[in-house]
């Protein structure tokens, strides 16, 4: 007995730190990263739709939903009734400088993304949360978010979701193809208490 404790002990220690990390979550239809373009790729490499979204959020206690997008697009487009918490990746310069090859103005990086996330997800509000489903518009975003809380190591296994809240632009360049609004799951424009934590 003597000798079997010693490598039992080892085994167990060398087991240890997979104890801390999440499963991979059960996805009837997942994501190929080569069915993506470059924009929506991450380094974690995990994919999943607004569609299947619905079901894993609904399915599953350790999974949230983490909006990326500024608070006023949620406010005035809308955010999944799911959403745990809505934390911006990037916000929209205050002095509306013009992109005018896009279209649009400049985004700016928010500076401490990586650590709100960082201290909602050690906050009661996120007890339990061991994987975060990623969402923005309609993917992009996501991905660099996504990689932003990597790089940041941030103790999460991290989905992006690929087609976003308001999915990718057709022929015509609405955003009606696919993405959460589109699969008929549910959303709301009424901003509840607490969704930015921190800051309401």
């Amino acid at each position: 007995m003597t000798r079997i404790a010693p490598t039992l002990l080892a085994f167990m220690l060398a087991l240890a730190p997979l104890a801390g990390q999440a499963a991979a979550l059960d996805l009837a239809q997942p994501v190929a990263a080569d069915s993506l373009p470059d924009s929506k790729l991450t380094d974690p490499g995990l994919y999943i739709t607004a569609a299947e979204s619905g079901r894993v959020l609904s399915e599953n206690d350790n999974v949230a939903l983490l909006d990326v997008r500024s608070p006023s697009e949620t406010m005035l487009i809308g955010y999944p009734t799911p959403t745990a918490a809505n934390i911006p990746f990037k916000i929209v310069d205050p002095d509306l400088a013009f992109n005018a090859e896009e279209g649009v103005y400049k985004m700016l990086e928010y500076p401490d993304f990586s650590g709100e996330v960082t201290a909602w997800l050690a906050s009661d509000a996120a007890k339990g949360i061991d994987t975060l489903v990623v969402i923005c518009r309609s993917g992009s975003r996501s991905a660099s978010a996504v990689d932003a809380l990597t790089k940041a190591g941030v103790d999460a296994t991290l989905y992006s979701m690929v087609d976003g809240f308001e999915g990718d632009k057709n022929d015509a360049g609405t955003r009606d193809v696919n993405g959460w609004r589109n699969a008929g799951l549910p959303w709301t424009y009424k901003i509840r208490e607490g969704l930015w934590p921190g800051h309401h």
